[in-house]
């Protein structure tokens, strides 16, 4: 399996998600902002965490508008695999490729620490390796995560099973506790959590791990 990492200026989690997708045994390429054109063949896209252009416009923004954006929209227009973690969720949702948007978390703090997750679904690639309601534990670090989607964007998610994860307790305001959400396609995910950050026991836990060995191998099944 071909995955693309991308980095913008302010990216600061690619590594760890190329590293993640490695040791889960993808073929890691690493994309640079600049970059009109995804290597041929890629089957997998990864947008990181981090601060993309400095989140000096909304947080994503600038991204979403950045020489290799195109590339990324034909790439997930085509059916491709797409996964964005925390910044990476923001610049999905500037993209148009997931609906709602992240706002300022309810309290205006920033939160670095671990979160409980509650998978909701497994009927996707990248949360097949997960059963349903089962609780896992991710770092969190964003002050922008509060999802928010109106009440017929949220009855679709709900309806179509795309809500991913949710936070097993209030953590930053999310409409319906929501921590990531997937296409209607079910092949782009967006989370605010860090599955990349617990993927290593080295680390301080694994549990999202499971993530990138199921999504590796659900693509070179398909």
């Amino acid at each position: 399996m071909k995955a693309a990492v991308i980095t913008f200026p302010g990216s600061n989690c690619d590594r760890d998600l190329a590293v993640a997708l490695e040791r889960a045994g993808a073929d890691v390429t690493r994309v640079w902002h600049k970059d009109t054109q995804l290597p041929e063949g890629t089957d997998l896209v990864g947008v990181p965490g981090g601060f993309s252009y400095g989140d000096y416009l909304r947080c994503g923004a600038i991204a979403a508008h950045s020489p290799i954006a195109a590339s990324l929209r034909d790439h997930a227009a085509r059916g491709g695999y797409v996964l964005g973690i925390c910044n990476g969720f923001q610049v999905l949702t500037e993209l148009g490729l997931l609906p709602g948007a992240l706002m300022r978390n309810a309290g205006l703090t920033f939160l670095c620490k671990p979160a409980a997750l509650t998978v909701v679904t497994t009927d996707s690639a990248f949360t097949a390796g997960y059963s349903a309601g089962d609780e896992i534990t991710v770092p969190v670090a964003h002050h922008d995560g509060n999802y928010q989607i109106d009440a017929d964007g949220l009855a679709k998610l709900s309806d179509g099973d795309r809500i991913a994860f949710r936070y097993a307790s209030g953590l930053n305001g999310s409409v319906d506790d929501i921590a990531g959400v997937l296409s209607d396609n079910r092949r782009v995910l967006g989370m605010m959590p860090h599955p990349e950050r617990a993927s290593d026991p080295a680390l301080g836990g694994s549990d999202g791990a499971a993530l990138f060995d199921a999504v590796v191998k659900g693509v070179v099944a398909a």
